[in-house]
């Protein structure tokens, strides 16, 4: 009995002329096909279950080596598929039993299907992440309220601004983010602000105040940019990362699909 398979779901799409297609692998190097139903297309690859099947996933999802490599490379599939129209990203480790299954997936779900393309048709996402330095913020401040008075009055002025505006510097940092976040939200078509990473996981700095998804027209993705790098130069103490474009995966709308359990096991080869 040959080693057993589950079928790894990339993203979808409508339209995909795979003779087109560049030979390339998924997230076990395996080949990366298609498949069609109701007038959609699954872009998907055949991964061994003793690695990907459910009870594999579980443990694997713990191993952050293992995850990192695996969203790589799931990343690079569905940035391919992107360059041939527009793409519904799946998350990772959308995983199904065989081809019927996700045939079955795309006819019941064609409506959702339907609607996450066409609104992420001429559209890509942007991130936006913006790191505050408390003590810079504080230090602005203290210098806004000292202008204007002499050497020695600055002087006091700025020792017994200390304490007060530390206090406020988080809460200045806050109301800078919301304020970034809104007027980034008026040049997209759809914004979200995410969770914040855990510090752990920053490689720049510990304290972020703004991690925003923007949904953007592709015609507008100039101005998005010039706007984050005015907004940046209007908030001192702040430092706005502006990374993109990437598939929409935070307005595909779509995170709610997925196999039933069953499909997901690997049983079947």
């Amino acid at each position: 009995m040959g080693e057993q398979h589950v079928v790894w779901l990339y993203a979808v799409t409508r339209r995909l002329d795979f003779a087109q297609f560049p030979a390339t692998t998924g997230v076990a190097q395996e080949p990366v096909r298609i498949v069609e139903a109701a007038d959609l297309v699954a872009v998907v690859g055949s991964v061994g279950a003793d690695e990907f099947g459910e009870d594999a996933l579980r443990r694997n999802l713990e191993d952050l080596d293992w995850l990192e490599a695996t969203a790589r490379a799931h990343d690079a599939v569905v940035d391919l598929v992107t360059h041939f129209g527009p793409t519904v990203p799946l998350r990772l480790a959308t995983v199904y039993r065989d081809d019927d299954s996700v045939r079955a997936s795309l006819v019941a779900h064609r409506g959702e299907f339907d609607t996450a393309l066409r609104r992420v048709t001429g559209r890509t996402e942007w991130g936006v992440k913006g790191y505050a330095d408390p003590h810079s913020i504080a230090q602005h401040s203290i210098d806004e309220r000292a202008g204007g008075v002499g050497e020695g009055t600055a002087y006091l002025l700025r020792r017994r601004a200390v304490l007060s505006a530390q206090q406020a510097a988080e809460s200045k940092a806050a109301a800078n983010a919301h304020e970034i976040h809104e007027a980034l939200s008026r040049i997209a078509v759809v914004a979200k602000r995410q969770p914040v990473p855990h510090a752990q996981l920053l490689s720049k700095r510990a304290q972020i105040v703004l991690n925003g998804t923007y949904l953007v027209d592709n015609e507008r993705a100039d101005e998005f940019a010039d706007a984050v790098r005015a907004l940046d130069d209007q908030h001192p103490g702040i430092d706005l990362d502006l990374t993109g474009p990437w598939p929409p995966y935070s307005f595909a709308g779509v995170d709610q699909i997925s196999p039933q359990r069953p499909q997901a096991e690997g049983r079947q080869g």
